[in-house]
Order: C-alpha cells, then sequence, then structure tokens
C-alpha cells in the first residue's frame, strides 16, 4: 500500500510503511523538521493491520498524535526509574484488560521519543517483559520511534539527573540499556515539505547539524529587525523561549484592543486532565485578535489547519468568524471535541479499539500573538518573530527557526550568535549512526523473508508443551503415583507419544522448511511450500489433539499438601494455555493458509488470557460425585467421604483436612471399601487414633454405601 504526499509518492514513507507492516524490527523513524512524521503516523492508524497502541511523552502530544501518554498507559511512578539489576519498578496494579492489551499488542508507537528519557524507556521494557517474553527486549514487541533528536530534549531535572547519570550516559531516550540490546532499523526522512526555499532549507540543515558559519549566521541575522512592529495586515506569531514571556505579549496585545471582550467557556465531560487541555478553558477573544487554529479540520472542506494563523473578524455569544488572510478565506469556526482515551478490547471481536475516557469540547483556536517554542514543535507559520536570545535548551534555536516556511517569513527581535545555537555531541554521534545504519530496499526483502520464516518456525515449534508435559509428567510419578497410578501412567504415555509423533516430527519439519527456504529464498510465494506448510500444520493438529486433549479435559486431583497441590494446577494450567493457544494456530493455517496478518491477528487473539477461576466443588449429599479424580472405584463413596471430611474438620475449629484423613488414606478407604475394623487397620495411614476416633463413623458410612450400591 502506498503512502501518498500531495500526490507524491515518497519511497522513504513506503519503506517505513512495509517495514512495519511485513517485518518484526523495531525502527527509528527520524527526519528533519517538516518530513512528514506526522503525516506518517496518521495514515499508519488509518491503514496498518497491525494491533498498535499509540503513546507519546507529554499529554499535549499524546492528544495530537491520537493516544495517550506513556506514564498513563504503563502506570509508571513520576520518580526517576533506576535500572538497578534484579530491581524492578513497582509493579503496577493492571486489570485483566490492560494486561490482555499488552499481551495482544503488535506494534508500539512512541511519538516525540526525542522527549522521552532513557530511564522511562526502560521502564516501559520492564513492564513488557512482565507480561510478554521476559528474555526478550520490550518483551519481544515491535517498537516504532518516530521523531528527532535535533529538536526538543527530555526533561531532566538537575535532582533527577544527579540520581540517573550514575547508570546513564545521557539523558536521551538511546541511552536506555534495553534500546541498546534491541536489534532496531533506522529511516531517515529527507524530503521536506513544510519548505521549498533551497538556500533557507539548507541553512536549517547546518543549525540542525551545529554546522552554522559566518556565512550562515549573516544570511540568519540578516533577518534581525531591532523594534519591530508586525504591521496591521501581517500576522505574525513571536515564539519565546519561556510560558511567561507569550502570555504577557498576548495579554498586552488583547488589552490594546477596543470593543467588547468575548468569553467562551470550554465543555469538559468525563476524565480529562489538566496538563492535556489543547486550549485554553476560559478562552478570551476580541474583534481584532490574533487568533491560531490548533487543530485539523475534519470536515471534508479542510478549512484550517494545526497553527493556520487568522484574525477575529467578527464575534458574538455563539458565533466566531476568523479571516486567514494568506488565503483570502473567512472561517465560521465551530467548536470542535478533542478526546481523551484509553485503549480497551472488544470483548466479542478481541480487537484493540479506543475507549473515550473524557471529552473537551472548546473552540479550536488560541491567542497567537506569541507562543512558546516548546508549544510549536510540529506547527507551521507564514511569518515569525523568533526571540531565542534566552535559548537554554539544545534544539530551541532549530525548532523555532524550522516552523516558518522561507527566511523572508522569520523576523529576529535579537541576534542569535553561535552559543544561542545550542548542540549536543551525544546527539550528533547518535544522528549520525542512525543516517549511517539506515534501511534500504535490498536490506527489507531480507528482513520480510526472515520475519516469515521466524513466524513459520514459531508455528511449529513445541518446545514449550514438551517442557510442561516432561514437568506434569516427572511431578506425578514423584508425588502421585500411590495415589493416582493411572493418572501417572497416562502423563508418561502421552509424554513418550508426543516427543515420538509430534516433538521429534517437528523438528525434522523445520530442517526441511528451511532448507527449501535458502533454495527458494521466498516461501510465500512458493505454492508448493505453502501446501507443505498446511499439511504439516493439518498432521501436527490432528496428532497433538488425539495425544493431549483428553488427558488435559480430565485431570483433576485431590492433593492435601497446599504447596504441592499449588505446583500441580501451575504446571497443568501452562500446558493447557501452551496446548489450545497451539492447536488453534494451527487449525488457523489449516483453514486460512499462512500469511503475516492472519498468524499475528491469530496469535493476539488466542494469547489473551481466557483462563477462568477454578471454582469451588461443593459436595451434597443428594449430588452425584461427577467430577471426582482418576483412579476411583467408587465416586459416590469418595463424595460422601470427603463430605464428611471437611464436616469434621470444620467441628474441629477448621483444622486442615489431612488432620482428620490423609487424602492417601481415604482413596485407600473407597478401592478397597473394608466393613471391619481390623480391613479398616490394613488401610495405608490409618493408624489406631483414627480407628479410636473416626472409625466407628467410617465404617458406617461405607455400609450406607454399600446399601445404596447393592454391593454384598
Amino acid at each position: 500500500m502506498l503512502i501518498n504526499y500531495d500526490m507524491k509518492i515518497n519511497s522513504e514513507l513506503q519503506l517505513a510503511f512495509d517495514t512495519l507492516q511485513y517485518t518484526g524490527t523495531s525502527l527509528f523513524l527520524t527526519g528533519k523538521a517538516g518530513t512528514g512524521k506526522t503525516t506518517f503516523l496518521r495514515n499508519l492508524k488509518l491503514m496498518s493491520p497491525k494491533r498498535m497502541v499509540v503513546l507519546a511523552p507529554t499529554g499535549v502530544a499524546a492528544i495530537n498524535a491520537g493516544g495517550v501518554t506513556i506514564h498513563s498507559f504503563f502506570q509508571l511512578p513520576l520518580c526517576p526509574h533506576v535500572p538497578i539489576q534484579g530491581k524492578e519498578i513497582t509493579p503496577p496494579r493492571f486489570n485483566r484488560e490492560k494486561i490482555n492489551i499488552i499481551k495482544s499488542i503488535d506494534l508500539l508507537v512512541i511519538d516525540e521519543i526525542s522527549m522521552v528519557r532513557a530511564d522511562i524507556l526502560d521502564a516501559v521494557d520492564q513492564t513488557l517483559r512482565r507480561f510478554r517474553n521476559r528474555f526478550k527486549p520490550f518483551g519481544g514487541i515491535q517498537l516504532l520511534m518516530i521523531g528527532d533528536v535535533q529538536q526538543l530534549a527530555p526533561v531532566a531535572k538537575e535532582d533527577e539527573w544527579n540520581i540517573l547519570k550514575i547508570y546513564y550516559d545521557t539523558p536521551y531516550f538511546f541511552s536506555s540499556h534495553s534500546l541498546q540490546q534491541t536489534d532496531f532499523t533506522c529511516i531517515e526522512l529527507t524530503e521536506v515539505f513544510r519548505q521549498t526555499d533551497i538556500d533557507f532549507i539548507e541553512l536549517l540543515n547546518k543549525i540542525r547539524d551545529n554546522m552554522a558559519d559566518e556565512r550562515c549566521l549573516d544570511s540568519l541575522n540578516s533577518r534581525f529587525i531591532p523594534n519591530f512592529v508586525p504591521p496591521n495586515n501581517e500576522e505574525y506569531v513571536t515564539l519565546t523561549t519561556h510560558n511567561y514571556q507569550s502570555k504577557a505579549i498576548n495579554d498586552e496585545k488583547l488589552s490594546e484592543l477596543s470593543g467588547k471582550s468575548f468569553v467562551f467557556e470550554a465543555e469538559i465531560e468525563g476524565e480529562f486532565p489538566t496538563y492535556s487541555f489543547p486550549t485554553e478553558v476560559e478562552l478570551m477573544l476580541k474583534k481584532g485578535a490574533q487568533v491560531m487554529f490548533v487543530r485539523n479540520d475534519v470536515t471534508p472542506e479542510k478549512r484550517y489547519y494545526n497553527g493556520k494563523i487568522g484574525v477575529v473578524e467578527e464575534l458574538t455569544d455563539d458565533d466566531i468568524v476568523v479571516y486567514c488572510k494568506n488565503d483570502g478565506t473567512y472561517i465560521h469556526v465551530s467548536k470542535v471535541e478533542w478526546n481523551n482515551v484509553k485503549y480497551s478490547l472488544n470483548k466479542e471481536t478481541d480487537e484493540i479499539f479506543e475507549d473515550v475516557l473524557g471529552t473537551f469540547r472548546q473552540y479550536p483556536l488560541k491567542l497567537a500573538w506569541a507562543i512558546t517554542i516548546h508549544k510549536s514543535q510540529g506547527l507551521t507559520f507564514d511569518r515569525i518573530i523568533v526571540d531565542a536570545q534566552a535559548a537554554f535548551a539544545h534544539g530551541q534555536v532549530y525548532v523555532a527557526l524550522s516552523r516558518c516556511k522561507t527566511l523572508e517569513g522569520v523576523v529576529l527581535s535579537s541576534r542569535i550568535g553561535r552559543a544561542a545555537i545550542k548542540n549536543d555531541d551525544d546527539v550528533n554521534r547518535f544522528s549520525q549512526y542512525a543516517h549511517d545504519n539506515r534501511l534500504d530496499d535490498k536490506q527489507l526483502v531480507g528482513l520480510k523473508q526472515s520475519y516469515f520464516f521466524e513466524l513459520v518456525t514459531e508455528l511449529f515449534d513445541f518446545t514449550t508443551i514438551k517442557n510442561y508435559l516432561s514437568n506434569i509428567s516427572n511431578f506425578s510419578t514423584v508425588n502421585l503415583n500411590r495415589l493416582y497410578p493411572e493418572l501417572t501412567d497416562k502423563y508418561r504415555i502421552a509424554r513418550d507419544r508426543f516427543l515420538d509423533q509430534v516433538f521429534d516430527v517437528s523438528v525434522k519439519f523445520q530442517l526441511q522448511l528451511r532448507q527449501c527456504f535458502n533454495v527458494t529464498g521466498d516461501i510465500e510465494s512458493d505454492k508448493c511450500m505453502m501446501d507443505r506448510i498446511i499439511k504439516g500444520s493439518e498432521y501436527l493438529k490432528a496428532k497433538l489433539y488425539e495425544i493431549l486433549d483428553n488427558i488435559l479435559d480430565d485431570n483433576d486431583v485431590d492433593i492435601d499438601n497446599v504447596d504441592l497441590s499449588k505446583q500441580y494446577y501451575n504446571i497443568n494450567d501452562k500446558l493447557t494455555s501452551a496446548y489450545k493457544l497451539k492447536i488453534g494456530l494451527l487449525e488457523n493455517t489449516v483453514e486460512r493458509g499462512f500469511n503475516v496478518s492472519e498468524y499475528l491477528r491469530s496469535k493476539s487473539i488466542l494469547m489473551i488470557a481466557r483462563e477462568e477461576k477454578r471454582k469451588k466443588k461443593k459436595l451434597k449429599k443428594d449430588v452425584e460425585i461427577i467430577n471426582s479424580p482418576r483412579d476411583i472405584s467408587h465416586p459416590r463413596l469418595y463424595g460422601m467421604l470427603k463430605e464428611w471430611r471437611f464436616a469434621e474438620a470444620a467441628l474441629a475449629g477448621g483444622s486442615p483436612l489431612y488432620y482428620i484423613l490423609t487424602q492417601k488414606a481415604l482413596i485407600g478407604i473407597v478401592n478397597s471399601l473394608p466393613s471391619t475394623k481390623s480391613e479398616l487397620m490394613k488401610v495405608q495411614g490409618i493408624g489406631k487414633k483414627t480407628i479410636e476416633k473416626f472409625g466407628d463413623d467410617l465404617l458406617e458410612i461405607i455400609s450406607d454405601y454399600k446399601d445404596e450400591a447393592g454391593i454384598e
């Protein structure tokens, strides 16, 4: 599927889209300001078949990207995350739905990655490992990082950095330990859409790359106009380094206008945090006020875009008309909605969807004589006044200048010297690394084939089931053989059959596929190979079902030892989950063939945890005991004795059941049906004290059962 920008096919953006759709390789998508990174993300959300979650470091960035903040999604603490080996962040209390979402994500997108601190990325890695694959960076998930490291840097306060600098070389995301363990590739967007003037683009590039020479600075400072006052008929936006500067300018400009002030109140419903407000809660305007649209027009007319400047032409209590001189249009502005979303699962389809927590409804405008450089990131202007004399952070000057379409549209309120163009050597080194390791079409072909074969190999890998089946067989031999010899024997037989008829066959089949893959180099287009995959899936699915389905369907046991009981059911649950996942994937391949998108979708749905809590069985006198353990000759008597044992334990003040009668003794009684105390004494686990205390009761229960069952 091609990515189209202004009727142009951009090969770099297409390469990025194909990498995300057809491989599992993580990607750092970078590029200069104005190269279409934000537009790419918007299109990716619309077109990609992968189940994705979009995150950003700040509330405003998250709202603009159509996602949520990193801290909110992963419920991370606001304090620095110290990456000490063996010391994990305090695990958040995720509900089942959040866990299911994390388990089923195909692609995790982090926008404005340049503003993400290294320790935060490591905290994300740790959380993903906890709920996915703990042996792989980020739990094995595919990661898309979008941003330009030459733009705004992460916030690292002095006290926070004093803690973190012991563990990290820099505060930037690329210093995170988890990312350094990740095999990711890079795509650099080079075609600039915002500017068309070659000289201005070259000037911006030199400032971005810290290569501004005297000629470059002279050209830039030619735009220094002392005490510049914008003409009344031209709309300029002043970009400042601090909030108080822009607020003071806007307040002063608004007060200079005559006429009535109108205040428009935002309507807020549900949950919408203050730090994510996209514009003012109380928007104060006057006729003649310079304003900026703070979002794109979603109507087919596309009358305005995020960053478009205009002047309030008409104003009433319920109507705002903005005149945009740039294109000579009059826009009747209506209130629009911003949503604060969280990700949820559709219970019927198991698809990830955005659940709206709250809504912010307001006119998409704000006063725009001045805004901060930080809030201008991602916006485009025709005319700007740059007040960068107090620039204090890496990338601020570049971000400010690159907001404008032309150099002629820039006015400097103070000269920019070399000292104001702050650059970071660590950023430069990483930028060079990203540039030198750019992905090309030839490498993409290799990644696509490797990923396809990786998923095919995963489909025919039965190692997890083998391990769990061996564990439960060994456990039964050591702990259950005396009580449940029949069940123990069935586990052993199932293990041996599985190793011979499933596991060994799958290993040989994988080797055959690898040899064929090395010859053809393209399994997906090889019909003969695809037929083999389908037939292999059909055979292995049938054998797996034949060997394990019955034994997993009826394997309840009663174990007095609480720890042993937990171990048994823990292994059993893991074996059952692994079996159901594999059966589901094989069945899907048999029915629909094998392709990357379908396999990922099927796997995501099947991996969602659906374990039902084990129901406590309540025994009643008049209810037949159906789910009794294996190796029980008389299930009804077994149930009667269990009920008696529960009652005696309760009368003894809640004593453990095995204090009354051990499980071994209970099963021995059920299978031997003793009629006298001397016969009862022969049952293993029955002693003189048990006979003295409970002998008469036990013999009476046995006698009643015999009469009921017609046993002589």
